[in-house]
């Protein structure tokens, strides 16, 4: 995504055709809306793990901590608007399914005139794809206000997963041991690594991980930084640490990741 426009991707295309990019949980620097009409998957969103459907609309604020499992066939495309924008756009990240059929089709509407728009590429499109994205943001705040929208209230090991997950977006590069996290958060580590598996079918150790692992794929795949460099970056006290948890978690070592991405 080019820095401060808006951007209309297919799930094929936010993937990159590498199932990793979107499958572990990370965060991402610009807001999305992500619209489902096709397939059935899964959501990591807000510290919970929810079903995904045909017809349901996903908002993910910048720096919120995701993951998305469509399979090969899910079909769907993500509005990426840039964070500091003027739209008005939600503050929290939302799920939610759509069954009233005029909404469907206004959705689907505005996304295709944007796309349009967007391969078009005429004179002041990038104005059109901001007059496209308001009328998406309208849209999504009507449906937030439906009463059949409000959310559930969560139990107490959703709301904690939730702080944990917002957490890890903040701190995933520290280093620091899952000890530290509980200790902010104020519970042992056993009783957050229980409440996360509660609320998203994964420890927090896992979710971690993931975030780890998804900016070290992130990084050799897109910048010449060295791998010592990039464990330094995410807090590893060494290089030989760093390649032994690579390949433990993904089956390759950095060096192999980079060649691959290339």
């Amino acid at each position: 995504m080019t820095e401060n426009t808006i951007e209309l991707l297919t799930l094929a295309q936010l993937s990159q055709g590498q199932d990793w990019r979107v499958q572990l949980c990370h965060d991402r620097p610009v807001h999305m809306l992500i619209w489902i009409t096709r397939g059935q998957g899964l959501l990591q969103l807000d510290g919970q793990r929810r079903g995904l459907g045909a017809h349901n609309a996903v908002f993910i604020p910048a720096r919120a901590l995701f993951a998305l499992d469509m399979g090969r066939q899910g079909i769907g495309q993500a509005v990426e608007i840039p964070d500091g924008t003027e739209l008005r756009l939600p503050q929290m990240p939302r799920h939610l399914r759509i069954r009233d059929v005029q909404a469907q089709t206004e959705l689907t509407g505005l996304i295709e005139a944007a796309q349009r728009e967007q391969q078009a590429k005429r004179p002041l499109y990038h104005d059109a794809l901001e007059g496209h994205a308001a009328l998406m943001s309208v849209w999504l705040r009507r449906q937030i206000m439906q009463d059949e929208h409000v959310p559930n209230r969560r139990n107490a090991a959703a709301r904690l997963s939730a702080r944990f997950c917002q957490m890890v977006c903040e701190h995933y590069s520290s280093g620091a041991p899952m000890a530290q996290y509980a200790e902010s958060l104020e519970v042992t580590p056993t009783h957050l690594s229980r409440a996360v598996k509660s609320a998203t079918g994964k420890t927090a150790a896992d979710i971690l991980t993931e975030r780890v692992v998804h900016e070290a794929r992130h990084l050799l795949g897109t910048t010449e930084h060295s791998a010592q460099d990039i464990a330094r970056h995410l807090g590893f006290g060494s290089a030989a640490y760093f390649t032994r948890f690579m390949q433990q978690h993904t089956g390759l070592t950095p060096s192999r990741l980079r060649a691959t991405a290339a």
